[in-house]
């Protein structure tokens, strides 16, 4: 498959799986009552938005201009990695860590990994792998790892009510 058609796809779904989530967040209110609900919709939310924003970010700037998605991949990852610690850092605190809460790290490593090869494209020569190749390879874990997120949310239980509210 052409890269620019992988990315055109990609994309797509992952602006859909936002927009799916959201109808899912909208059928169950409760979840909206709790900071630890509202952190955790946001958290899957920006799971699925981040990734659609870098394959929009590759489609624009492609082959033709590499600089466009090379910056735009290391801002998103970098906010990736940043919001990504935050839940953890959070979630941890909480007590609420279910499995993939508790290993989450695997995101930021994957958003540190997206920066570097925007930083430093041509590491990944030896491999026999285009850099766009390469980013959307680790684009297909970070979303592999946001259904993760969703299942465990999703069969996790509904979030205490929190007091503070």
């Amino acid at each position: 498959m052409d890269v620019s058609t992988f990315y055109a796809l990609f994309s797509a779904t992952c602006f859909t799986l936002v927009g799916l989530w959201w109808t899912v967040v909208q059928k169950h209110e409760a979840w909206l009552r709790s900071r630890a609900g509202r952190r955790d919709i946001g958290g899957i939310y920006l799971s699925f938005l981040l990734p659609a924003l870098m394959g929009l970010f590759a489609q624009v700037g492609g082959t033709t201009n590499p600089l466009i998605w090379r910056v735009s991949f290391v801002a998103v990852a970098l906010i990736g990695c940043w919001s990504t610690l935050r839940l953890l850092q959070r979630s941890r605190a909480d007590g609420d860590a279910g499995t993939f809460a508790r290993h989450r790290w695997i995101a930021v490593v994957i958003y540190a990994v997206i920066a570097v090869l925007g930083v430093v494209p041509e590491i990944v020569k030896p491999i026999g792998v285009t850099p766009l190749q390469a980013e959307a390879t680790l684009l297909i874990l970070l979303v592999a790892l946001a259904h993760w997120l969703v299942w465990e949310f999703m069969t996790h239980g509904e979030p205490a009510p929190d007091p503070r509210t």
